[in-house]
């Protein structure tokens, strides 16, 4: 085949695509409006391999516009200058389909160029983005336009698509091609919900399966070795990247101990030690907290174990930390005790320190009442005695409030009898 087999079998039309439930079948919303005609600026925004292009594509074909296809990674102005200038003219008669990959790489100039043309409607944008839009797009362009999202494939939606791959493969080799269905199955399933990962992984089993008594018989310890580590979908500087951190520290927060390690394992397989170690040295401080004060010294040992002594070993004392931190009792009281204060000091409810814990020893003559007249609380049974700390606008401010924990409840009862409140 001159050209990639995804290329190949890419869809020509809707109902030949797979995935994507939520957004093509009958009666959802932007079925709704392909099957309308009328066309309006989109974005398609998710990620790679789940028929964003293939789409775009299908609208393409099914309209009376000129299609042109820009990439964001290399595109410039003079390129939308080009396009333009075929307007109203014998090659775009009826105005222009531009779909724009990558669109998170055009510059603030670079999308403003735009603007007069789709807002006249002789441009139609398609954009297609693997980032968060509503951080990459510029306002003017999301204000013209309606997002949708993109979901990765399910396994089932991708099965279909690998055994069609298979049979026009077997149609243009004009070979036999015998496939395990437990490697079908393991293909769909093992490149991460990206349809376009699969078809390729389709295209080297064939190819680096030899043909024998006119047939070539795909096995599942071929793919298995194809699609070793194939289905970490993962970018340290994209979206991904945080979902990632936020789905591992989420499910720390949850107690849910087989999703943490689910998700340690995608960061420590895709090489980002550094990334697990600060999210589980957060949440054993965040979400486990006061409840179990002793965790923070015993995770911040197994984190520098694990830097001590690399991957692949570091995932050793990681897991453990992983599950303890999942096993633990949670309170955030401190947290959120913290935050509360924060607010008040960004609301300007601050005031001056109270005279008594100043750092001061002397008094200017202008003072009338001089002296400091702090109270040393250890000269006081139990190390303790009533005195304001909290400066005058905010002195009967409460942030903290124990959780209901046991160690939280032991401080409180032991800290209310002293105080005298029970």
């Amino acid at each position: 085949m001159s050209s990639p087999l995804a290329d190949m079998i890419r869809p020509q039309k809707i109902e030949d695509m797979v995935g994507q439930h939520h957004l093509l079948d009958e009666g959802k919303a932007l079925r709704n409006i392909l099957d309308s005609g009328n066309i309006p600026n989109l974005i398609f925004y998710g990620p790679s391999g789940v028929g964003k292009t293939t789409l775009a594509e299908i609208i393409a074909k099914n309209t009376n516009r000129r299609f042109c296809k820009l990439n964001g990674t290399n595109a410039s102005i003079s390129d939308i200058k080009e396009i333009v200038a075929s307007l109203d003219t014998f090659q775009s008669p009826n105005g222009v389909v531009l779909y724009l990959d990558e669109i998170q790489y055009f510059n603030k100039k670079q999308q403003q160029s735009l603007l007069e043309y789709i807002e006249n409607g002789s441009i139609t944008l398609i954009a297609s983005t693997t980032e968060n839009p509503y951080f990459y797009v510029y306002n003017a362009i999301l204000s013209r336009s309606t997002v949708f999202e993109f979901k990765s494939v399910g396994a089932e939606d991708i099965l279909i698509a690998v055994k069609r791959a298979y049979k026009l493969y077997e149609e243009h080799l004009g070979e036999t091609i015998e496939v395990e269905e437990n490697a079908a199955k393991w293909i769909s399933s093992g490149c991460g919900g990206d349809v376009r990962k699969a078809i390729n992984t389709v295209e080297l089993s064939v190819l680096s399966t030899r043909l024998k008594d006119g047939k070539r018989e795909i096995t599942l310890e071929k793919v298995k070795e194809l699609t070793q580590k194939s289905a970490m979908k993962y970018d340290r500087e994209g979206d991904e990247h945080y979902d990632i951190l936020s789905a591992f520290q989420k499910s720390m927060r949850g107690s849910d101990p087989d999703a943490a390690l689910h998700y340690l394992a995608r960061l420590l397989e895709a090489g980002d030690l550094p990334s697990a170690c600060r999210r589980l040295l957060v949440c054993a401080c965040e979400d486990v907290g006061l409840a179990y004060p002793m965790i923070i010294p015993i995770v911040k040992a197994a984190v520098d174990s694990a830097l001590m002594v690399g991957l692949p070993e570091a995932r050793i004392p990681l897991a453990d930390a992983v599950v303890l931190v999942c096993n633990s009792p949670k309170s955030n009281s401190a947290y959120l005790a913290y935050d509360m204060a924060a607010q008040d000091l960004r609301n300007g409810n601050s005031g001056p320190i109270p005279r008594t814990l100043q750092n001061k020893h002397f008094d200017g003559e202008d003072n009338t009442h001089k002296g400091q007249f702090y109270v040393y609380p250890h000269d006081y049974p139990n190390h303790w005695t009533p005195q304001q700390y909290l400066p005058d606008v905010l002195k009967n401010k409460t942030y903290y409030v124990p959780g209901e924990n046991k160690n939280e409840q032991a401080f409180k009862e032991y800290w209310d009898k002293v105080k005298g409140k029970k």
